[in-house]
Parts: structure tokens; sequence; C-alpha cells
């Protein structure tokens, strides 16, 4: 059994507590915490209407509350950089491991006595991630009068530098090599059907709408509308609520609308959703219809494209670099994989929209098309052109 819990269930000692930290502000406090752990929960509060984001935050403020209770025995506002950098050199490799990170197989739910904080060792982008999340966290407690200082505003960081590529997605030849596993799916019992038709619909559902994780798990059929134009089409759009709160209207194509029939007809619901229908997008296959989880989309996924390296891998070693590649891929892969694919055929502008960023600068990073067809110019219409050289003369015997 492990020693740690949650952060909602951790029970601080009082002499880690940091109601007298050593770096405790001195002056009037802008939120009512008295101590580490409430200060935490405040900053976290700021949140709540950002999953994802809640998710990950808490995810690291957890790991170095934890680390400070548990194994470091200082409170959080005791901390000075020498700590940090003790803590920096602790998530490259969180030991003891049996008490840190969790056993090989499926993500344990957070009220498992066999949760652990860590999957494994940080990389060092990972670490990056981390720390600029953590120093995000110090900064607040200071301009909110609770600490006095940042121990992480000393630390030395390098910016990571931008990549010139993207290289997190499936081109074309991977993702049809994705497909075809999930259609050689087993469809024997009536329990693997429904695995096999939420597969597809989820795979479905991420590239051609691209949609990312947390809105794919949080909306519902009440998501879809459809409604004429001037023109006199009837078009389906599915509305979203994306980062920051933000809404968004996603294409619902042809093809995604027939396979959400597909679907549905699958859980035994008529062809489109009626009014009222809250049901979620993504169902449980157990007990009653609920939505599905982040870590359970994130199973899925790992599970497919494991699938599809495996089966790669027993054609030869001549597959092995694409069954490495596609081996890589996460959940996020398939928005990257959609705007990808969808810069070769479709307007930029259309892309950013649908994808719900900001300006084109992000939405520039999937045009590979574009690079394809500037090298092709820049090799055929820039050249040096050295004068041939003249025949070399024979060494004199």
């Amino acid at each position: 059994m492990s020693d740690l819990v949650t952060l909602d269930s951790l029970q601080v000692p009082s002499n880690l507590s940091g109601t007298a930290g050593a770096n405790r502000a001195r002056g009037r406090s802008q939120i009512a915490a008295a101590d580490d752990r409430s200060a935490v929960l405040s900053w976290l509060a700021r949140f709540a209407d950002s999953p994802a984001t809640l998710a990950n935050y808490r995810k690291e403020s957890e790991r170095l509350l934890l680390w400070c209770v548990v194994q470091h025995g200082r409170a959080l506002s005791d901390l000075s950089h020498e700590d940090l950098l003790v803590y920096q050199r602790f998530l490259a490799n969180p030991q003891p491991a049996e008490r840190w990170v969790m056993a090989p197989g499926a993500r344990q739910p957070r009220s498992s006595p066999l949760w652990r904080p860590f999957a494994g060792p940080l990389s060092l982008g990972s670490q990056r991630q981390a720390l600029s999340i953590l120093n995000g966290l110090f900064n607040w407690l200071v301009e909110a009068g609770y600490l006095a200082g940042n121990p992480l505003a000393l630390s030395r960081r390098k910016a990571a530098p931008r990549a010139a590529r993207m290289s997190r997605f499936l081109p074309h030849e991977h993702w049809h090599e994705v497909k075809t596993t999930i259609s050689g799916m087993p469809t024997d019992s009536e329990r693997d059907a429904a695995r096999a038709a939420r597969t597809r619909w989820l795979f479905s559902l991420l590239y051609i709408g691209g949609l990312r994780v947390s809105e794919a798990c949080l909306t519902t059929m009440l998501g879809f509308f459809s409604r004429r134009s001037p023109d006199g089409r009837q078009r389906w759009w599915l509305e979203v609520t994306g980062k920051g709160g933000k809404t968004r209207l996603v294409p619902a194509t042809d093809e995604l609308m027939a396979e959400l029939i597909r679907y549905r007809r699958s859980c035994g619901l008529s062809d489109l959703p009626t009014a009222g229908d809250d049901s979620p997008l993504l169902r449980s296959l157990i007990g009653e219809p609920k939505a599905l989880a982040r870590s359970a989309v994130h199973e899925i996924v790992k599970d497919v494209v494991r699938q599809t390296a495996t089966r790669l891998r027993v054609r030869g070693p001549e597959h092995e670099a694409a069954a490495a590649h596609i081996e890589r891929a996460s959940t996020h892969w398939l928005r990257h994989t959609a705007g990808s694919h969808q810069s070769d055929s479709v307007d930029l502008k259309a892309v950013r929209d649908n994808l719900g960023h900001t300006n084109l600068a992000t939405t520039s990073i999937y045009v590979h098309s574009e690079d394809d067809a500037r090298h092709d110019a820049t090799n055929a219409g820039h050249r040096v052109n050295w004068e041939p050289e003249a025949p070399m003369s024979p060494p004199a015997g």
C-alpha cells in the first residue's frame, strides 16, 4: 500500500502545513487561505471552467505538494531555489518507484489505492512543462500576497526551441493502417460489436471534427443541430465549447452525420438526436449510459495504435519505422492529424475556424503541402549552374 493520497484527501501535519512558512508574505493576503494546501486549491479554483487545464495544473501542484509533505519534509511555503533543483531531479526519476509510479497497465482512477502520481520518469519536455505550471502557481501566490517570493524565479530555464515542422500527426499511409485496425475489430458478440462501433465513432469524431478530447467527452447530442442557409441547403453543425470556454461550430459533414447515425443505431437510438436528447456523444458500455471519461478515451486510442504497430511489425523489419511512429500516437495526435489532412485540401482560414485556433499562425504548422511545393519550386528554379569543368589532364608521367 502507498502512503500517498490525492490532493483532495491529503491531511498535512501542522509542521508542514505552511502556516508559518519561511517564504510567507507578511502583508495582507488577497486570498483567505491560511495554509499551503488551501492556497493551492484557491489557485486551482480559477480553472474550474476548463477541465483539461484544471486536470494538468492539479496534477503538477499535487505532485509537488505530496513530495514536500511525504518525501522532502518541507512545507511548500518553506521551499528555496535549491529545493526546487532537487525536485526537478526527482521529476526525472521519481523514487522510490513503488511509492510514486503507477504499475504498468491500465490507468487507475484517483480513488483507487493503486493510484500513483506518476506513470514513469518525465522527459525533458514534460519536466519543462511541469516547472512552467509551477512557476505560474508561485507567481500567482506572490501576486495574491500569500508568498513573499517565487523560488523558481532564479531557475535557469532554457526556452524550448520551437519545432520547424509538425511531426505529431499520422501521415495518410499511417492513418490508413489505423483505420484498417478499427475495421478489423471483432464483432462476434454483442459486447464486441458495441465496442467496435464506439471505437469507429470515436475516431470519426476526433478526425472529421478535429475535436479535443475534453470536447468529445463533455459535449452531448444536443450539440448537433441543422439550419437552412440562404441557398436553400440544409446543413448540420456540432456546437462545442473549447479552451477558455469559447464556443465554436464544427461542420457536421455528410460523412460525420452518416457515422453518427451508424453509432446511434448500434446503441439502439433513433437515427438523429431529438429535442432534449442530452445523452453523451461517447457512451460507456457498462451500466447506465454515461459519458466516457477522458482517461477511457486515451486508453481506447492507445490500444488501437498499439494493435496497429504490432500488426505492422509482423510484416517484417522494413515496417518498424512506421510501427514506432504510430505507436507513439496519442489522442491529441488525431486532432493534429485532422488539421494536417484538412490543410491539404481546405482553405487555411476554414481549418483555423474548424479547429478553434485564435490565429492562422497556429494553424500554419499543419501546412506540409506548401512546404513540399516550396521545396519543389526552389529545387527547380534556384541553382548555381556552375560552368562545366574542362576534363582534367592526366598527371605527368
